[in-house]
Formats: C-alpha cells, sequence, structure tokens
C-alpha cells in the first residue's frame, strides 16, 4: 500500500519544523510539489533547505503545474469547487506516476494543512475515484499562531470567541457576536472598509522569515502605513502573504 503524508512546515521560520514533521519528511521517498508560476524563489529555497537537511538519501522530487483559477470570480464556491477538481486531477496524476506500491510520498504544506488548505479535500477526492493509498495528516504551526507569537498577544480573550474569516466575507460584514477576528486570505486590503473607531489591527506579511513585516495599533492610525509597507513589498518580492487581527475594543 503506497503512503502520503500531508505535512504541516510552518508560517516559514524553518525552526518551526516539528520534531513529528522531521521525521516525516526523513521517511518519505517523493516530495509532490504543485508549481503555481509565480515568484516565489524564497519559498522554494525554505523547502529545499528542509528536505537537505531532513530528507533521505535518494528522496524524489515530483512537479506538476497547479491549474490557473479567475481570482475575482462571480460564482465564488462553483469556481474554487472546479479549481479543486482540476488540481485534483493533477494531484492524481503525479501519485499514479511517481509513488510506487509501498513507497511513501509526501506534500509540503505551508502553516497547518486543516487552516485553509485544499490538500486533505484533494485526496479525499482522489480516493473516492479509486486510486489507493493511505494518507497520514502531520499539524503544522499555522501563521495565525506566529502572528499573535510575533505580536506578543493571545488569539482570544477570557470568556469571548473568535472568529477565522476571509477577506471576501468580512467585506459582507463583521461577523456576529465576535469582537475578535483573525483575517486570512485578504487581497483586497479589506479592513480599510471597517469604519469602526475602536478597532485595533495586528498586522503581519512573510511571518517566520527574514523579510516579516509586522505592524499594529489603531486601525485609523495605522490603515493608510499597512497598505503602503504591503505595497511596497509586493512590488518588492513579486508576492505576498499576510494575515491579520482586528480586535474590537470592550
Amino acid at each position: 500500500m503506497r503512503k502520503i503524508y500531508v505535512i504541516g512546515i510552518g508560517a516559514g521560520d524553518p525552526d518551526q519544523l516539528t520534531l513529528q514533521a522531521a521525521k516525516a519528511i526523513g521517511r518519505t521517498d517523493v516530495f509532490f510539489l504543485l508549481d503555481k508560476g509565480e515568484a516565489k524563489e524564497s519559498m522554494i529555497e525554505l523547502r529545499r533547505s528542509m528536505l537537505k537537511a531532513y530528507g533521505k538519501p535518494g528522496r524524489r522530487i515530483a512537479e506538476g503545474r497547479d491549474p490557473d483559477r479567475d481570482r475575482t470570480p462571480a460564482d465564488y464556491e462553483g469556481t474554487i469547487a472546479d479549481w479543486r477538481h482540476r488540481r485534483s486531477e493533477v494531484t492524481e496524476a503525479l501519485i499514479r506516476e511517481h509513488l510506487l506500491d509501498g513507497e511513501v510520498g509526501a506534500f509540503l504544506v505551508w502553516g497547518d494543512p486543516s487552516l485553509y488548505d485544499s490538500t486533505i479535500a484533494i485526496l479525499d477526492e482522489i480516493l473516492a475515484r479509486g486510486t489507493e493509498f493511505d494518507y497520514e495528516v502531520i499539524p503544522g504551526i499555522s501563521s495565525v499562531s506566529t502572528l499573535a507569537a510575533r505580536h506578543r498577544i493571545g488569539v482570544n480573550r477570557v470568556g469571548r470567541p473568535f472568529q477565522v474569516t476571509t477577506g471576501r466575507r468580512l467585506a459582507e460584514q463583521w461577523p456576529d457576536g465576535v469582537d475578535d477576528v483573525i483575517v486570512m486570505l485578504d487581497a483586497g486590503q479589506t479592513f480599510g472598509a471597517v469604519a469602526d473607531k475602536d478597532v485595533e489591527i495586528f498586522w503581519g506579511a512573510y511571518l517566520g522569515t527574514p523579510d516579516e513585516l509586522l505592524i499594529s495599533g489603531p486601525l485609523a492610525e495605522v490603515a493608510d502605513e499597512i497598505r503602503r509597507v504591503r505595497a511596497e513589498a509586493r512590488d518588492r518580492h513579486g508576492w505576498i502573504m499576510d494575515t491579520y487581527l482586528l480586535r474590537r475594543r470592550v
């Protein structure tokens, strides 16, 4: 039986790789990588350094092209479902071609595989089509945990819930019943549309890497600074990954 690890490798700091993840990397015969076709050499280099440090001799890398998708679709859920299906077909072809019976394969997932990542759902879809393998999920340190640690704050407050959401959902409305909102996948910088004057923001980009950026303060006072710093960083690197916590003062 073929086995696959879905390995969370943290938000970017090599020291965030857990001992469990390092051991799984050391047992892997073939690593599957989907090329997004973006200028992310620093992220690729981080993966290479992990394989060099913990991978076993003779390990192989199988690469596929990640399907493109519309970033501003009219039908968001339908577009994502179609993209995941096409991605599952690319992934299934890699598994069938490169993972032999009795071997171990692995996907290296940024942050934690259970938080805003599609790898688990894609593997379940492939299994449902009849391709046989077993898989195990290795948790990782998410960008949410790293953001809170870098700002030296707790994500939750005593007796109060928090919610993790996307910029798209925040643009519709502030979630009901919560005063602490963690926002991921926000290319549109939706924090700028929040009119509440009693909101603080804890923002971070390239978390856990040498290029890490952190800004915090009252949203009304630092929103323009975040926009400027974010735009400059994106121009400089060609890409950006950021997340933030919005906290209503109560």
